[in-house]
């Protein structure tokens, strides 16, 4: 860690100093620092950005509000450093986390250190439409796990994306994407991945994963690819939409989520596994002032039994079921913004409790997503259990 502040603070000095000879340098709120190099062989910009979250919740129990816990919590704080190198058909990302909660995870399988990095790829547009990149990047999975934290509708994702996303793997990603007719896109991601998550650094113990993902837009591109922006940060003078399938095989997965969860493991001590499969149905609507979004998600194991069982034993148990996610919302002219969201989560008997929550949210977005205030209240409705009243409020600053 204390070598990582270092480099940190060389960058950081590196880019203020001016010494690099800079062509170009954009010092605007929200646009991070970017630099250029003279001879255009090369373009940065690094951010930085952190969310302070203040959570409530009460218990609800024969109708009366018991058991309250509070919290103030750096939910996450993050840099960035993205842009070109040689020419722009040739893209990098570097994004590491600081928060506890974005380094949380440790275990033997990460040399038990803080798993800083989240995203770290290159990205090449090879031929035409064609691009190919090879490292550690989020699965072409469902829409609000793809959509950055930073660019959310609501306080945090919902409980769908909780139980059932397939998060970040390292390996070959292809993209490609093609019009038919003057409007209509339709874009395609193919994955090749190692399957066990991010920051792995002692061996591959399960199968592989492969994710498929495709995309139709009738109407065009969003503006400022609004397709993986929450909320109508910029208004749509026409209807715009995009409806996506993603599908993601998991080859002997070890990890009761796939990519994330628990390791599950013999009685020697010997990773086992069975193959997992996710099924991802999604869809963006914006136009004007008013946006929605939808998501289902269904994840089985290859014989529809949640449970590994290996001579009579259970050694672990698969996170499997379905789950659904409606949320809409309206911006007003003076960049304020309700929304409203319902999602339930139907979880395989014996794996949880099938739940839903019901939230409204209110926003207020001062630079867009880059300088906000958040706030929502949630019931959460669990099956035979006591339910929940949550308050949430986030403040958002990403420079």
């Amino acid at each position: 860690m204390q070598k990582f502040n270092y480099f940190l603070a060389l960058i950081i000095a590196l880019a203020l100093s001016g010494n690099l000879q800079a062509q170009k340098f954009d010092a605007k709120f929200g646009k991070g620092i970017q630099i250029t190099g003279k001879d255009s062989s090369f373009h940065m910009k690094a951010a930085f950005r952190f969310q302070n979250l203040f959570s409530n919740e009460w218990t609800i129990s024969d109708g009366e509000f018991t058991d309250y816990n509070s919290n103030f919590l750096i939910r996450r704080s993050r840099f960035k450093f993205d842009g070109w190198a040689v020419t722009p058909k040739l893209k990098y990302k570097l994004e590491m986390g600081l928060s506890n909660r974005d380094v949380s995870g440790v275990s033997d399988q990460t040399r038990n250190s803080d798993r800083l990095i989240l995203d770290a790829y290159l990205d090449w547009n090879f031929y035409k439409n064609f691009s190919i990149k090879v490292g550690q990047a989020k699965l072409a999975s469902n829409r609000e796990r793809v959509i950055s934290s930073a660019n959310l509708q609501f306080v945090d994702r919902s409980r769908l994306n909780s139980r059932y996303n397939i998060d970040r793997d390292m390996g070959l990603f292809f993209k490609h994407h093609f019009k038919l007719g003057e409007n209509f896109i339709i874009q395609e991601v193919v994955s090749f991945t190692q399957g066990e998550g991010r920051n792995i650094t002692e061996g591959h113990n399960g199968g592989f994963d492969m994710t498929y993902r495709v995309e139709f837009l009738p109407f065009g591109k969003f503006a400022s690819k609004g397709d993986y922006v929450g909320s109508a940060i910029k208004r749509e003078p026409k209807p715009k939409l995009s409806v996506g399938v993603s599908l993601d095989n998991n080859y002997n997965a070890i990890k009761t989520r796939g990519q994330n969860g628990s390791y599950i493991r013999n009685l020697e001590g010997d990773f086992v596994g069975k193959d997992l499969t996710t099924v991802f149905v999604d869809f963006m609507f914006k136009h004007k002032g008013f946006s929605m979004m939808g998501e289902y998600a269904n994840k089985r194991t290859e014989d529809d039994n949640p449970d590994l069982v290996i001579d009579s034993l259970v050694y672990g148990t698969y996170y499997t079921g379905t789950g659904l996610n409606l949320q809409a919302g309206y911006m007003f002219d003076n960049n304020w913004e309700v929304a409203a969201r319902y999602t339930q989560i139907n979880p395989d008997t014996g794996v949880d409790t099938p739940e839903k929550q019901y939230t409204l949210g209110l926003s207020k977005f001062v630079v867009g997503h880059k300088l906000k205030v958040q706030t929502d209240v949630t019931l959460r409705d669990r099956a035979e259990r006591d339910n929940n009243f949550i308050f949430r409020t986030q403040v958002d600053i990403h420079f």
